[in-house]
């Protein structure tokens, strides 16, 4: 399990920088920074890795945007890619700022909100991949 993690961070830290698109496993992947899904009204999200043993998604917020309170459906890991997020984890606040890693355990009531005046993006990794916790 701890090898998929390092799997997810390297992939994750390795696009983040690159700003021409580059091949991971036969998949042209762009840098997450520049193509970061922001949207108007709500949260802005794309799924970068689906499989049996782990979930990748990067959430785009724009400042006053949240991922609404819900529990964690998984072991998550959050990386702050760019700007500064407050995550609330079963009732207390942590401010997250670039670079930074926010570990969540699975079922923690749990959401984020862009507090801040600039746009925030961060990658969120699952594992096992939601999908697989009830088997």
């Amino acid at each position: 399990m701890k090898k998929l993690y390092v799997v997810a961070l390297v992939m994750t830290l390795a696009c983040v920088g690159c700003t021409t698109t580059q091949s991971v496993n036969g998949k042209q992947m762009g840098s997450l920074l520049a193509k970061a899904p922001y949207k108007d009204k709500g949260m802005g999200k794309r799924k970068l890795v689906d499989n049996k043993h782990l979930f990748m998604m990067q959430a785009a917020l724009k400042p006053g945007q949240m991922v609404p309170r819900h529990n964690a459906n998984s072991n998550v890991h959050l990386i702050i890619l760019d700007g500064e997020v407050v995550v609330n984890l079963s009732g207390k606040d942590i401010i997250a700022k670039k670079g930074e890693l926010v570990p969540v355990a699975f079922k923690t009531s749990m959401s984020v909100k862009n507090k801040s005046n600039a746009n925030a993006t961060f990658v969120i990794i699952k594992t096992p991949n939601p999908s697989e916790m009830s088997k």
